[in-house]
């Protein structure tokens, strides 16, 4: 397979994996606002901060203005992660490789891409109608992996996009942990209620789990538990890690790169790193650097991707 089919693939689920996560958090933010939580204070304000570069000031005028949130985080060009943006370059990737995907893909990313470039779609955020064109977001992000893992052939393209999709995965579960986890200043010691848990576990997917796992009152641990060591829990880091350690192994047996040695010890650091981590060792004092190693571990990883096969510099 050519180094650019390959790289098309694997940006195109990256990019639609992140439109999804995006998503999800937008859709929970939104329902919760309704709701101000358990101390009141609940905002747009950490969404803004994983999903936008925006400026502290910006943040501050932005977090409790929900139509000028959803603009940011929806449509605003200048956001390189904004829905629109997302979209866009992974339509532009998945155009380029229509004869690697099945039509049945390459038209959910193409009806996704003109839906976000609607005319009428400013008018529809400002106003009632935001919540379900929100949804309605969120209904075709969860058509497209449908649609991709019922219709795509299980081949080389297969296993580079599900690399795409669970690195990308990965990064924003723990994106998402990490800002939740520093409303707490990293306090493992501080027990909080599951209600303070709730907008995280429902920004993942992972509430309804969570009830039906744990039963202590350690609810900062059993938080902790579900979304970095859970292998039963499809959005924890564990399970994404183990995902691309299996699509790494496939590529690898069609590639027999002269760096195979190279990108298998440094990826076998970063999964035994946490799936060898004893969870009663976090603590107070090392929780933030412990998501901080393995974010940093993983976007090494991820260059080390595209350096050896996709030919980047």
């Amino acid at each position: 397979m050519l180094s650019r089919i390959a790289d098309s693939l694997f940006w195109t689920n990256r990019y639609m994996e992140r439109a999804d996560g995006m998503l999800r958090c937008t859709m929970t933010n939104y329902i919760l606002m309704f709701d101000k939580g358990v101390d009141n204070s609940l905002s747009w304000e950490h969404i803004l901060e994983v999903f936008t570069d925006a400026s502290n000031d910006e943040i501050t005028s932005l977090k409790y203005n929900t139509e000028a949130a959803l603009q940011k985080l929806l449509l605003d060009s200048n956001n390189v992660n904004s829905l629109k943006i997302t979209l866009s370059k992974a339509r532009e990737n998945a155009r380029g490789i229509q004869d690697n995907i099945t039509k049945e893909v390459w038209e959910q990313v193409n009806g996704m891409y003109h839906s976000i470039n609607s005319p009428q779609l400013v008018d529809k955020l400002r106003g009632y109608e935001a919540l379900a064109t929100v949804d309605t977001f969120c209904r075709e992000s969860t058509l497209y992996n449908g649609v991709t893992d019922t219709t795509m052939p299980r081949g080389l393209g297969w296993s580079f996009m599900n690399l795409g999709r669970y690195i990308e995965r990965c990064f924003i579960t723990i994106e998402v942990v990490d800002k939740f986890f520093s409303f707490i200043d990293y306090k493992l010691s501080d027990e909080k209620d599951i209600l303070q848990w709730r907008p995280m576990l429902l920004a993942l997917s992972g509430y309804e789990l969570h009830l039906k796992t744990y039963r202590s009152n350690s609810h900062n641990l059993n938080a902790l538990d579900q979304v970095v060591f859970n292998q039963n829990f499809t959005r924890s880091v564990l399970y994404s890690l183990k995902r691309i350690s299996k699509y790494l192994v496939d590529v690898l047996q069609e590639n027999n790169t002269e760096h195979k040695e190279t990108i298998i010890k440094q990826f076998g650091r970063l999964l035994s790193k946490v799936e060898y981590m004893d969870i009663t060792t976090l603590n107070d004092d090392n929780l933030k650097e412990f998501f901080e190693e393995i974010r940093l571990a993983l976007a090494d990883f991820s260059n080390l991707i595209g350096q050896i096969f996709f030919s980047y510099a």
